[in-house]
């Protein structure tokens, strides 16, 4: 006699059912924080690895005597006769900036900055200090004292706090949350 094969029937309760559940979620939240570090991991070495091309310009530790913010590496006085010149001819780049005013020159002896951020990492510090300076702004990343273990980003130093506070507006119109420090 030939024997036969019998389907069987299987019947999970609720308990087996939200232990398997809740299973597929342990495997699949796994999974996912693998992935985020891995994913965080590989940005900050493709991160360092872009500050250590030969280019690279690193932000200085101490406040410069004449603060530079463009690529030419051009000084305030500069820019400043530059300025006056670019007043005489007005160009459709003073349209652009987000703030009808002109921008407010930095100065040498100044005592007022604009901190736009004060981050842990040097890291993100210089990249925001890049893309201030793509944005035309006198910037630099500045450890703060021993105890400190913070990196200020600062634009600045301006001898006047209405100059202060117009670079801290035309901030807040880039999307910035700036203050200002003496």
């Amino acid at each position: 006699m030939p024997t036969s094969q019998k389907d069987t029937e299987i019947t999970l309760g609720a308990g087996r059912m939200l232990a398997i559940f809740f299973a597929l979620v342990l495997v699949c939240a796994l999974f996912f924080s693998l992935g985020f570090s891995l994913g965080r991991r590989t940005s900050a070495a493709v991160g360092s690895t872009l500050q250590n091309l030969p280019n690279t310009a690193s932000a200085p530790v101490a406040r410069p005597a004449a603060v530079k913010n463009n690529a030419t590496g051009s000084t305030v006085r500069e820019q400043k006769a530059q300025a006056g010149a670019a007043e005489a001819t007005p160009s459709a780049s003073s349209k652009s900036s987000p703030v009808n005013s002109p921008a407010p020159q930095a100065s040498s002896s100044g005592t007022y900055y604009v901190q736009v951020a004060a981050v842990t990492r040097q890291e993100d510090a210089d990249s925001l200090v890049e893309a201030l300076k793509k944005k035309q702004y006198p910037v630099a990343a500045l450890k703060g004292a021993s105890s400190d273990k913070y990196f200020h980003v600062q634009v600045g130093p301006y001898a006047d706090l209405k100059d202060a506070e117009t670079m801290r507006q035309r901030l807040i119109g880039d999307g910035y949350n700036p203050i200002v420090k003496k």
